[in-house]
């Protein structure tokens, strides 16, 4: 899947752009690898595990963006702006494997236990649970593929509290790529503080802004040439820029 990812072009940045303003974080994250991946159908893609799916994301971030990332954050003990750079490579947890669907298995205080990981499937199911541990039940019901005690077979919700804890951490120990924290030390106040790092909303913010500097690019020298959209979007960037400076 990663040998045939290509760079998004400026004509598929347009059109994801517009393609995502109707749809949910989720969605979007789904319609970036799609048309990375066409090969792909897009129930292949929702089954990605969260950590596999976020994985290709990162990639094709930086086959389409590069290899740096900027971020930004505001201390929320004195509001101090901090902004740092940081390389793609600092995320990348595993190395990606071929999009499969896998399952585990584990013995735990007697429990013989057989799941699979969150999928974005899963997390659509429980957009709307604001309870947050109806929302952990809810996704372990989901996962959980097989469950016996002693033999004997039990389900979900017959299962100990620690037993569901254990299951839980378990999960996220198979699933790394799956939730990166980000560490941020202010240096005006020394107050320190953990953030969750989403490539699909950090991505999605990038693309947006590229997205609105290529229509710009496009209403300047449609106006100027009288050259039509699709052409101009499949210059390269060094062409477009030499027109661009040109008219200015």
């Amino acid at each position: 899947m990663t040998n045939r990812m290509r760079p998004l072009t400026a004509q598929q940045i347009v059109r994801i752009w517009e393609i995502g303003q109707s749809q949910h974080p989720l969605d979007r994250a789904l319609t970036l690898l799609a048309f990375a991946c066409p090969e792909q159908s897009p129930g292949n893609l929702a089954t990605l595990s969260i950590g596999q799916r976020d994985g290709y994301l990162l990639h094709l971030r930086e086959l389409t963006f590069g290899n740096k990332l900027n971020s930004f954050a505001t201390c929320p003990h004195c509001g101090e702006k901090l902004e740092s750079t940081m390389q793609v490579s600092d995320f990348r947890l595993v190395e990606l494997q071929p999009p499969t669907t896998q399952e585990y298995t584990c013995h735990i205080s007697g429990y013989d236990l057989r799941f699979r990981l969150p999928n974005s499937w899963d997390l659509a199911a429980i957009v709307g649970q604001r309870d947050v541990l109806r929302a952990k039940s809810l996704l372990g019901q989901r996962c959980l593929l097989q469950a016996s005690y002693d033999g004997q077979a039990v389900n979900y919700p017959q299962l100990p509290p620690e037993i569901m804890q254990q299951l839980s951490s378990l999960m996220a120990e198979c699933d790394p790529q799956a939730e990166i924290l980000l560490r941020f030390d202010c240096s005006a106040c020394k107050h320190i503080w953990k953030l969750v790092f989403d490539i699909g909303t950090f991505f999605w913010t990038e693309l947006t802004a590229q997205a609105k500097r290529l229509l710009q690019e496009v209403h300047v020298l449609a106006r100027f040439y009288s050259w039509r959209e699709v052409d101009i979007l499949a210059m390269s960037t060094t062409r477009r820029q030499l027109y661009l400076s040109l008219v200015s």
